[in-house]
């Protein structure tokens, strides 16, 4: 009778994605809790490591950083954003498709909460992690505004319509995201940025045309800033700022 087989070595930790997700998000909500008991500056790679019960290599094969273990996944979010908006149905409202792909973005938050929360506390009071969010919401607004002068393109008005558009969608994300956060995850999030995006599609459509008047002479500057203004101010000062363009 021959001896029955080994049983086949399960996976280690992060060898599959499920794996990667998991340790990913221990090195965070470790470091998150390092640096709120004892400040982000006194906190060490080697005690991030140690907590999440992982070794230091470890840690790097993640994050180039303790700056990057703060914003977890960034990086394949983007990547998946680049790659949603490349594959959108070329006939599909871009509005529409840039709202269903700022789901994506905010659901990377909702998918965990007690990361994001603490995130929220800990990017409040560290001037240098505020600076590498906005950077970050940066990136997806470069992106944004790409795939819509590309669907806009050969209109007049078009570069203007995509940079305006663009920076609206990410405030509507940015607004309601914070509003959940601050409601410490009760918020019914997904609704209200459909709701949001909605909101900015209508604005936008009704000022379309004050765009397409801009003369060639005319010098006209779309400035994009980082506010805490509710999500109807930041419409309300758009289309004031547009329709003075008729």
């Amino acid at each position: 009778m021959s001896e029955a087989a080994a049983p086949a070595p399960k996976p280690r930790s992060g060898r599959t994605e499920h794996g990667r997700r998991r340790v990913r998000s221990a090195l965070a909500l470790a470091a998150l809790e390092l640096f709120a008991e004892q400040g982000f500056e006194a906190t060490t790679v080697d005690q991030i490591a140690d907590a999440a019960g992982v070794g230091r290599r470890t840690f790097f094969r993640y994050f180039r950083s303790k700056e990057d273990v703060v914003f977890p996944g960034h990086d394949e979010r983007l990547a998946e954003v680049v790659e949603r908006l490349a594959g959108a149905d070329p006939a599909a409202d871009p509005l529409l498709v840039l709202g269903t792909t700022a789901e994506v973005v905010l659901e990377m938050y909702l998918a965990e909460p007690e990361v994001s929360l603490k995130r929220f506390e800990l990017t409040r009071e560290v001037p240098s992690l505020r600076d590498k969010e906005i950077a970050s919401i940066d990136r997806y607004q470069r992106v944004f505004a790409r795939y819509l002068r590309e669907r806009f393109a050969g209109e007049p008005g078009g570069d203007l319509r995509a940079a305006v558009a663009a920076a609206a969608v990410v405030a509507a994300h940015n607004h309601v995201l914070r509003q959940w956060l601050k409601s410490g995850g009760a918020l019914d999030a997904k609704r209200s940025l459909r709701e949001a995006i909605e909101h900015v599609a209508e604005a936008l459509a009704d000022r379309r045309s004050a765009v397409e008047q801009v003369g060639d002479g005319e010098n006209v500057v779309v400035g994009v800033v980082r506010t805490t203004a509710p999500t109807g101010v930041v419409l309300k000062q758009l289309e004031d700022a547009l329709r003075e363009l008729r």
